[in-house]
């Protein structure tokens, strides 16, 4: 008997990647200063609501997951708007749009300026996604 898979879904598509699970220890260890100020926020106002932070998903590692919600969210600094980054970054999230996963992009600087009014949105967003609500 295999694994249960959620509906839609092939095999694999969801698995955590080997080379994944170093990065995401790694960054979880440094966390950049909005992520860091951001996930000291969430755990202090979570209030049940559940998150990982730096968590992998297919060949990606989401900054923020809520599971209950199937959103992930990442904190994107000056970098996002360089470059190829912005096409990278919108491949990125329609991969995980088609695995179920909305993505929601915070500016780091919103983070930087009220990490407290950004991690309760945050929560709020995610209880309204699970009360079927947004």
């Amino acid at each position: 008997m295999g694994r249960w898979q959620p509906a839609g879904l092939t095999e694999g598509s969801l698995r955590k990647s080997d080379h994944n699970y170093p990065l995401a220890r790694a960054q979880r260890k440094t966390p950049s200063l909005p992520e860091g100020l951001l996930w000291r926020e969430l755990r202090a106002k979570a209030g049940g609501t559940k998150f990982r932070r730096q968590h992998p998903v297919g060949r990606y590692v989401l900054d923020f997951y809520c599971a209950a919600a199937k959103c992930g969210f990442e904190i994107d600094g000056v970098a996002h708007d360089m470059g190829t980054r912005p096409e990278r970054d919108e491949a990125r999230d329609a991969w995980l749009g088609g695995q179920g996963i909305r993505v929601v992009r915070i500016p780091a600087r919103e983070v930087l300026a009220d990490p407290t009014g950004v991690a309760e949105a945050v929560v709020r967003m995610c209880r309204g996604i699970i009360d079927g609500e947004v």
